[in-house]
């Protein structure tokens, strides 16, 4: 096994393990409480490289499989209130960077939602690796989360509920609990 020299996997690519890792979101309703909603349909690969200069990391979730446990809001969230998945089915991630941050690292890069690409940062913890007996190949466990505003790609749709607030919050925080598969 090629170890880089911060990032402890094997050099080549590594595909997500779906069965295993979840994309999933939360933001404010009301100000009272949180909903929380995940992506049934995603990929992902890591591309390690000699180091973390040349590893990359790229992802892609279809929006039409958005879930919330409620299918009216879950409409309401394909419609061109929020995602307009007609006009934009996948939200995109591809990475700029990957640097260590102590026994953790950051993954700065480019998120695509609504047509709109911003820059984000991924804070990443790394659960460490296992040898899975159900197909014999190491697996790779990362935590990762972030916060956007869904106001910066677009996605201003909200109703009002008194004079200063609203009923849907700005700020959404994406959490991913990712498996990969070594090559």
């Amino acid at each position: 096994m090629t170890v880089t020299s911060a990032l402890p996997l094997a050099t080549g690519t590594w595909q997500v393990d779906a069965a295993h890792s979840s994309v999933e979101f939360v933001v404010r309703h009301l100000g009272l409480s949180k909903v929380r909603g995940r992506f049934n349909q995603f990929d992902a690969n890591l591309d390690v490289g000699a180091d973390l200069a040349s590893s990359t990391l790229a992802a892609t979730v279809d929006l039409a499989s958005v879930d919330t446990n409620n299918p009216d809001r879950d409409a309401h969230l394909r419609s061109t209130d929020f995602f307009d998945v007609e006009q934009h089915p996948t939200l995109q991630f591809a990475s700029e960077r990957i640097v260590a941050d102590g026994d953790d690292y950051a993954v700065d890069g480019t998120m695509t939602l609504n047509g709109v690409a911003r820059p984000v940062r991924l804070d990443v913890e790394f659960n460490g690796t296992e040898v899975y007996p159900m197909d014999s190949k190491t697996h790779a466990g990362f935590s990762a989360s972030t916060t956007i505003s869904r106001s910066d790609y677009g996605v201003e749709f909200d109703v009002p509920v008194g004079v200063d607030r609203m009923a849907i919050g700005d700020k959404v925080k994406v959490e991913l609990e990712i498996q990969l598969v070594q090559p």
